[in-house]
């Protein structure tokens, strides 16, 4: 039965078998102290163990379900019974050609090359879903190679619009002025350059999370064609 088959993480999640990418409690490091952990000390200092990355996950899937452990579990479970219940489904295992047609070659067969279903491997859906997300995918690369505007190009744009530094827009100061600055470079490079938000956390030395709080700020600045043609122009 899937529940205690130990090669799974769905059994660790059910608390069947020990993950163990987890450690034993005796074998845990207290947080301030490289030794072995001890519980009483623990519980003197108020300081939980260290959760590992193993510990966390299985956390992560609970807490969609539940904040209660057993309640969690339970719902869990359900939820994969309702899945494998519903079988294979086709629309949920690739986008290529054959499959994006619900898996029959039949109903290929025999149509002209225009009125067959768009496909693409690396996009799961169907037809007109890999029709949109190509559509929306090339209008991003026909703004990048309109404006032909490189990162390193809009942030010094944008630093020089604001009277900065670009060593000023890395840093860590929550100033205004630069936090303003670092909205504008977020906005204008992943909504309307295209850029990954990764490379604009490189670039401005911020995490991912930083770079959507920044984007959000930026649009409020730049709320009009206008201003944004400022920097783009």
């Amino acid at each position: 039965e899937l529940d205690k088959y130990p090669w799974t993480g769905h059994s660790t999640i059910l608390g069947r078998c020990k993950n163990p990418l987890i450690p034993n409690a005796k074998n845990r490091k207290n947080p301030r102290n490289p030794a072995p952990g001890n519980s009483r000390n623990l519980r003197n200092l108020r300081i939980d163990p260290v959760k590992t990355l193993a510990e966390k996950t299985i956390q992560d899937v609970l807490f969609l379900f539940s904040s209660k452990t057993g309640e969690a579990r339970r719902s869990y479970r359900q939820f994969v019974k309702e899945g494998v219940d519903q079988g294979s489904r086709p629309e949920l295992q690739g986008g290529g050609l054959v499959r994006s047609a619900g898996g029959d070659k039949r109903g290929l067969l025999g149509r002209k090359k225009d009125e067959r279903e768009l496909s693409d491997e690396r996009i799961l859906g169907s037809g007109n879903f890999v029709a949109n997300v190509m559509k929306d995918a090339n209008e991003v690369l026909d703004q990048r190679a309109k404006f032909d505007i490189s990162l390193v190009e809009l942030i010094s744009r944008v630093c020089t619009k604001f009277g900065i530094t670009v060593e000023d827009l890395a840093s860590k100061s929550r100033k205004r002025q630069l936090s303003q600055a670092r909205g504008v470079v977020c906005y204008l490079a992943v909504d309307e350059l295209g850029y990954s938000g990764d490379d604009v956390a490189r670039m401005l030395r911020i995490s991912g999370r930083g770079v959507s709080d920044c984007r959000e700020r930026g649009k409020k600045i730049l709320d009009k064609p206008e201003i944004i043609s400022e920097y783009l122009a």
